[in-house]
């Protein structure tokens, strides 16, 4: 087994000749927690569209534990084990939270998602559904409707649905965006918990989320590779700090927002 789980190699996206992605070649590690960051408009979430296949590249190749994925669909890789969260809250906030996460425990089902059957029905992915909120937290919230639930807690739900798809790695968008401190502290602990086992690609605003939290981080600006190392090595880059501050007379520091 590959220690290398996700590449790309020359990774291209162009908009009517505006380029949001340009010759992007990265490599994610096996089981370690990757971020991807830079300034705004660098080209993070369309890279993470790329990766899930939400858009389909002007040029380039993405392999994905040694298959091409270039040419596939979202629902392909999803199935491959590849799952996104997303910058938005996505769930469905009429719906109980413990509903929500029986929803995404039906991939097992194929295409039949039985949104409206009887409880009983659905009542087999129970269990489940319980394990998982408690693992991100939300044991006791099971029957609050899912749009009632503070901001915080609604991206531990995000969460759980996506560990619902068993996911091999994990893209999370900015997991902690809008979050108070208690929150942001609360998640960071719970990526790392469910990292256990797992890749996990991560965009980031948050520098000391990043420096807590990865193993490698790969910085974009324009669109294109400008870094790639650990975060020490990359806070100090003079490239880097000119990309985020427009200087080289300051430091990256922990906590700096971007």
């Amino acid at each position: 087994m590959s220690d290398t789980i996700l590449e790309t190699e020359g990774l291209t996206k162009e908009f009517m000749g505006f380029v949001a992605v340009g010759d992007v070649s990265l490599k994610v590690r096996r089981g370690g927690i990757h971020g991807l960051i830079g300034p705004n408009g660098a080209g993070k979430t369309t890279c993470f569209n790329l990766l899930t296949k939400f858009l389909q590249p002007t040029r380039g190749r993405i392999q994905y534990d040694g298959r091409d994925i270039t040419g596939m669909k979202p629902a392909e890789v999803a199935r491959l084990g590849l799952v996104r969260s997303f910058q938005i809250s996505a769930v469905f906030p009429h719906l109980t939270v413990l509903e929500n996460v029986r929803v995404a425990l039906q991939r097992e089902r194929g295409g039949s998602f039985d949104f409206w059957r009887s409880d009983g029905l659905l009542k087999r992915y129970d269990d489940r559904a319980r394990a998982l909120l408690a693992d991100v937290g939300l044991t006791g919230y099971e029957t609050l409707p899912a749009g009632e639930l503070p901001y915080g807690r609604k991206r531990a739900l995000e969460i759980a649905t996506t560990l619902a798809m068993e996911p091999q790695m994990m893209l999370l968008d900015e997991p902690t965006a809008g979050m108070t401190h208690e929150d942001v502290d609360r998640t960071v602990a719970l990526v790392k918990r469910v990292a256990a086992g797992r890749t996990v690609l991560l965009v980031e605003h948050n520098l000391k989320v990043v420096s807590g939290l990865c193993d490698r981080i790969t910085v974009l600006t324009r669109g294109r590779v400008l870094a790639e190392g650990d975060y020490q090595s990359v806070a100090k880059n003079p490239e880097v700090i000119a990309a985020y501050l427009g200087t080289e007379a300051h430091t990256v520091t922990e906590g700096v927002p971007v």
